[in-house]
Order: C-alpha cells, then sequence, then structure tokens
C-alpha cells in the first residue's frame, strides 16, 4: 500500500506534480527538497549555510510528520552546484544527523530548480 506525502505542515509545498513524500509499507522517499522557506515561499538567501541548514529544516518536518525521524534515514543524496562548498554542507548535515550516519552520495549538478544551490532527498525506513 502506497500513501503519497503532501501539505506537510512546516515544509514548503512542492513546486510540480510530485507529491513530499511517498511511504510504501516501512520506508519513506522523500522527494528532493530545496531551500524554500515554507513561510514565504521563497529562497531567503543565497549563503550555502543558509541553504543548507533551511533544507534539513524542511525534511526534518516532512520525517515527523509521518512519525519518522532522522535516525530512520538510510541513504541520503545531496545536490550541489558548487562542490566546493562541500565542507560547509557537511558540517551543518553533521549537525542535524547529530552521529546518524546514513548511506550517502554527493554530486555537483549544473543548475537547481529556482537557483537553488543545494537540494536532498532521503529514504527512511521504520523497523
Amino acid at each position: 500500500m502506497l500513501k503519497y506525502v503532501s501539505n506537510v505542515e512546516g515544509a514548503p509545498a512542492a513546486i510540480g506534480p510530485y507529491s513530499q513524500a511517498v511511504i510504501a509499507d516501512n520506508l519513506m522517499f522523500l522527494s528532493g527538497q530545496i531551500p524554500i522557506n515554507p513561510t514565504t515561499g521563497k529562497i531567503d538567501s543565497d549563503d550555502i549555510a543558509i541553504q543548507a541548514k533551511q533544507v534539513l529544516q524542511n525534511i526534518f518536518a516532512v520525517l515527523s510528520d509521518q512519525g519518522f525521524s532522522f535516525k530512520n534515514v538510510v541513504k541520503a543524496t545531496i545536490f550541489l552546484t558548487d562542490l566546493s562548498n562541500f565542507q560547509i554542507v557537511n558540517e551543518i548535515y553533521e549537525s542535524f544527523l547529530a552521529g546518524v550516519k546514513p548511506a550517502r552520495s554527493t554530486v555537483q549538478v549544473a543548475a537547481l530548480p529556482r537557483g537553488a544551490k543545494i537540494e536532498i532527498e532521503m529514504i527512511a525506513v521504520k523497523v
């Protein structure tokens, strides 16, 4: 059985025809989040640190809305428009995940929606 998760309070609405997450049995597949402030509907800053924090806050909102947390994350993919920001993003990522170390890929991309510098998608599991 699939559950499509949309309209999560504290997370920005999807900017296209997709769900914020899909739950399949005990797995949660989170769509990529960019640093949209859910209150303003805009990206508030060009600063990569501020953008990374907003992305992770958005992800936390979707996870917690369905009873998951960062402790449930088993895989993360980080998309950056500039890999020179890797260390800054890594430090912020580590602070949010607080010792949880899921499998992860980080790739540089040419561009992201709305001019974002970062996007993160995750897979979580309840055991």
